[in-house]
């Protein structure tokens, strides 16, 4: 399969398109430049909406639910050819999904083989990044395709990964590489030692970093539930009396990343300091240090 594809730091325009006025149903976003268009449907809306033109093509989709008890959105992966009788047969057999977001080509130059590629990317990149619950039970390995093939799909995708924040669903996209060390915080208590940054989605914890195993009787239900889950993941490995990530991680706020270490609630803006000691809540009201735009 292609590299992990992350944000380029030179800017790009999406356009939203809302054909019923409802700012929270039907929207459609076409980005400069690119041959492709998302559309975000809300699953109440699919029946008066199936008939548009954009179900009735090759197409890769992805359904969405609300956070489960572990605090990060489900989500299935699919693609269809054309979507439409996928997602009519999701209305009647998965239940989780409350909104679909579809990509298709609008020149029609997508076949089977590349949303099938595209599906199994998708799929090996929410794995990756375990920002998501993920509610496919297979991980289909991607269909055999000409370089040139792999080149241009990669490159759809690219685009379709710059669109999913934009349209609400960041959970693709593994951290980027983490700044310069002046920018790092630290948690260090309970005899562990972990860093990382903030973001303007959260908070990363860098690789190596370190968490408690027992967690207090008194920890909140989902970030117990988020830790086991990291556990089964394999994001979280156990070396003698404690746990190590085994790879850059993003949460949604520095309080479940300090949770999460921590095995109990925590207060991230408390705990988070830099290497003078600083806590996070201080360095913001003093003028903060530089925030990551994003992962």
């Amino acid at each position: 399969m292609g590299q992990l594809l992350t944000t380029p730091s030179k800017g790009f325009s999406i356009k939203l398109f809302i054909p019923d006025g409802d700012a929270s149903g039907l929207r459609i976003a076409e980005k400069s430049n690119w041959t492709g268009r998302g559309v975000v449907c809300p699953r109440i809306l699919l029946p008066e909406n199936k008939k548009r033109p954009d179900f009735s093509k090759t197409g890769v989709y992805v359904l969405v639910g609300p956070p489960e008890d572990v605090g990060l959105p489900k989500i299935y992966v699919g693609e269809g050819d054309p979507v439409r009788p996928r997602l009519e047969q999701h209305i009647g057999k998965k239940e989780f999904w409350t909104s679909c977001i579809l990509f298709i080509s609008k020149d029609e130059n997508l076949n089977k083989a590349h949303v099938q590629y595209l599906e199994a990317r998708l799929i090996q990149l929410a794995r990756q990044a375990k920002r998501c619950v993920l509610d496919n039970g297979n991980h289909p390995e991607p269909p055999p395709l000409s370089e040139s093939e792999i080149a241009e799909v990669e490159g759809f995708l690219a685009e379709m990964l710059l669109c999913f924040p934009v349209l609400g669903l960041d959970v693709f996209e593994k951290p980027a590489h983490a700044p310069s060390r002046k920018n790092l915080l630290y948690l260090k208590a309970k005899g562990i030692v972990a860093s990382g940054y903030e973001i303007s989605t959260g908070f990363v914890v860098l690789a190596n970093s370190q968490a408690v195993v027992s967690e207090v009787s008194s920890i909140h239900k989902h970030l117990s539930a988020l830790r086991k889950l990291l556990v089964e993941e394999r994001a979280l490995r156990l070396e003698g009396n404690r746990w190590i990530l085994t790879q850059d991680l993003a949460f949604n706020s520095p309080s479940t990343a300090a949770g999460v270490l921590l095995g109990r609630s925590a207060n991230g803006r408390i705990e988070w300091k830099d290497e003078q000691g600083k806590t996070l809540k201080k360095i913001q009201a003093g003028g903060g240090i530089p925030r990551r735009t994003g992962t």
